[in-house]
């Protein structure tokens, strides 16, 4: 018989995702009433159930944001009126206004809003950003000393600054007054500012609460402009800069930035900012369904695959993944690895030419940044998989320092490993032969800031929150900060959680899949972080075809039979070259994407999820226990069963003429032959074989039953 293991001579290809697959619990009664109560369709009801919805009003105020009352900001934030004062004083006075701010999208939408807006309020401004390269994240010392030889009387952070306790305390020193607006975690020791504006620092139940860098800086601009009564011709601006800097930096789309959110998507494409018209102009928007690759971590907001044709599909408004995809990371590459004062004069300018020439290198810059993230993602793989591939089941979190990577976007190439491995990842670079800097990008279980925490005394700076951090360290210390993070690690993860998560919101039957549903998920939006884009899956799928498209994305139809009908839809997986071919029979979980394609509209999936059907795991995982049976096909006789090989159980079948098709669970690559020596693979999602092992996987079913 065929003795040695089906996955020896198929090693290059990977197996299927290795994913936990979380399905919420249907409660179709509930659903049913809630549908009555709010005129609603039984599966938007259950989908406003996954996320957290009970009542009527609850959902009324989710649907329509605009019926939200809101608090006033300075009832919320203890240190809003005096920051207020702080400012005016400083534009009556005309004291030297200088701003802070940083090198991500958040940080750099933030200061352009408050350039913009304490410009036009009469104040006299400036602004620094630190460098990435040279400075890392954060106020520091150096600046806070320039702003004072310049003659500034007035600093304003913009998200940062909640850490930095001793450029702060440098400032106060020098008799120069600190207004801290940021949303990062709070720090043991607060910096010794007049004022700290962070919703962190807020009531839990705040709709603030969830505001990023450009929410906060977003409040105090309106605030200030309402106390002036200098609001004419300043909100709408304000707006469009907000919901970019939102979006970008993945801010959960709940409470107010659900309502200015969606307020600003349908303002942007009219917006009268000659930056964000450049922007549009010279990025497009990605039309649905053509290519893209999003990038999962909390300091960008994504990396698309240019197509110089796509425009803006609806010109009305536009979705969370229009920014995500195609505006913010062109603002997000100059931060990782450009001047961020291009984007500053992009979104501050008045003049549409400087405009298009500004956008134009936001282009250019995120085109090399692509390039460099590929490179590095080949290299960070290849490292990991020779040295700690096989530890990562003991360890619970990756360390991966490299020589030569660009600081810039080793962020994203951290996502894309916590997305490969499941796990924890702390990725960094030597700045030179003594110091290493890195990004860190985390799993839902898993607390990246108090992880640096758990480190502070083998640290330089650090900062962050839950999902995301940036860390510095001596070199020397590299060995024991791998130890201590691997013991933080195991503290609090268990073995199951190093699989990604995917929340599944509801089964869903191919024949449902249609633009009616389409349109009635419109109400969810806009869709982003903790209310995140729906999830179905359907059972037991055909893979009719399939190929490789553009950078490794697996284009394919699938189709089910349901009520003796053969329903067939379009789907695409991106990134997923690894798993190409893809078994003929899937679970399948996905999204869906509108396509538009010379003037047509159709529903495609977005693949986001594929595992073996159920029957098929628990096969392999447990095999009947009369292990063989004979079934016929076409007329023929075979046997078939499941026989141990190696660590895996392996289903082979036997003609009558003593050849064998032999198959592992994930695996595309069979063996067909009399004996392991002579036998040849064959790609066993091919019709001919794959009809053959489902009539075989129904007789040991009915053996199973029987037995």
């Amino acid at each position: 018989m065929l003795d040695r293991p089906v996955s020896e001579l198929s090693k290059p290809r990977r197996r299927l995702p290795d994913q936990r697959w979380q399905i919420y619990p249907q409660k179709p009664e509930f659903a049913q009433n809630l549908a009555v109560l709010t005129n609603l369709s039984p599966i938007i009801s259950q989908l406003l159930i996954n996320r957290g919805m009970e009542t009527p009003e609850q959902v009324q105020a989710f649907l329509d944001p605009e019926s939200l009352v809101l608090p006033s900001p300075l009832e919320d934030f203890p240190d809003l009126a005096i920051s207020l004062e702080l400012l005016q004083n400083a534009i009556a006075s005309q004291t030297k206004i200088a701003i802070c701010g940083d090198y991500d999208a958040d940080g750099m939408t933030s200061t352009a809003l408050l350039l913009r807006s304490l410009r036009t309020l009469g104040a006299q401004v400036d602004y620094a950003i630190p460098s990435r390269m040279h400075e890392g994240y954060g106020i520091n010392k150096r600046i806070v000393e320039e702003f004072h030889s310049e003659g500034v009387g007035l600093i304003l952070t913009v998200d940062n600054g909640i850490s930095a306790f001793e450029p702060v305390a440098r400032a106060r020193e020098l008799g120069l007054a600190v207004i801290i607006t940021d949303h990062h975690d709070i720090p043991q020791k607060l910096p010794p500012a007049n004022a700290i504006l962070n919703p962190k620092l807020i009531a839990e139940s705040s709709p603030y609460r969830g505001v990023a860098g450009v929410g906060v800086a977003y409040i105090l601009a309106v605030s200030l402009a309402q106390q002036l009564g200098q609001t004419k011709g300043l909100i709408q601006p304000m707006l469009a800069l907000f919901t970019l800097g939102t979006i970008a930096d993945l801010a959960p789309l709940t409470g107010v930035n659900r309502r200015w959110v969606k307020r600003g998507l349908q303002h942007l494409p009219k917006s009268n900012l000659p930056g964000i018209q450049a922007l549009i102009q010279v990025g497009g928007v990605q039309a649905r369904g053509e290519e893209r690759a999003g990038e999962q971590g909390s300091r960008g907001a994504g990396e698309e695959i240019s197509n110089p044709k796509s425009k803006i599909q609806n010109p009305k408004s536009l979705k969370p993944e229009d920014i995500g995809f195609r505006l913010g990371p062109r603002i997000n590459a100059i931060g990782r690895i450009g001047n961020p004062q291009t984007v500053i004069e992009l979104l501050t300018t008045d003049d549409m030419g400087v405009a298009l020439e500004r956008a134009m290198q936001c282009e250019q810059i995120n085109a090399s940044r692509q390039e460099m993230c590929q490179q590095i993602e080949q290299e960070a793989i290849a490292y990991v998989e020779a040295e700690f591939v096989t530890s990562l089941q003991d360890n619970r979190v990756l360390i991966v320092v490299q020589p030569n990577w660009h600081h810039g976007v080793i962020g994203i190439v951290a996502s894309r490993l916590v997305e490969r491995y499941g796990v924890p990842v702390f990725i960094g670079t030597y700045e030179d032969e003594g110091h290493i800097r890195g990004s860190a990008r985390s799993i839902p279980e898993f607390h990246v800031f108090e992880a640096l925490e758990y480190c502070h005394d083998l640290l330089g700076k650090f900062g962050g929150h839950k999902a995301a951090g940036g860390f510095s360290l001596p070199a020397e210390n590299l060995q024991m900060v791998r130890s201590r993070l691997i013991e933080f690690a195991n503290q609090c993860l268990e073995p199951q959680h190093l699989k990604p998560l995917l929340k599944i919101d509801a089964e869903v039957n191919l024949n449902h899949l249609n633009q009616q549903l389409y349109q009635q998920l419109n109400a969810l939006h806009p869709c982003g972080m903790d209310n995140p884009d729906p999830v179905f899956w359907t059972p037991n799928v055909q893979v009719v075809e399939q190929k490789i498209v553009g950078k490794g994305h697996i284009k394919l139809t699938v189709a089910q039979i349901v009520d003796n009908q053969e329903y067939q839809i379009k789907a695409i997986a991106w990134r997923w070259g690894d798993y190409f071919r893809l078994p003929s029979r899937v679970d399948i979980a996905y999204k869906l994407r509108e396509n538009y394609f010379n003037g047509n509209t159709s529903i495609e999936l977005e693949l986001i999820g594929v595992r073996l059907p159920i029957q098929i795991q628990q096969f392999f995982v447990s095999p009947p226990t009369t292990s063989s049976t004979t079934f016929e096909y076409k007329q023929r006789q075979y046997t078939c069963g499941f026989y141990k090989n190696g660590i895996e159980a392996e289903l082979r079948i036997k003609n009558s003429e003593g050849k064998v098709l032999a198959m592992q669970p994930g695996h595309i690559i069979g063996l067909l032959g009399t004996n392991r020596q002579n036998a040849k693979e064959v790609d066993i999602s091919q019709p001919q074989y794959d009809n053959i092992i489902q009539a075989a996987l129904q007789a040991l079913s009915v053996l199973s039953a029987d037995s």
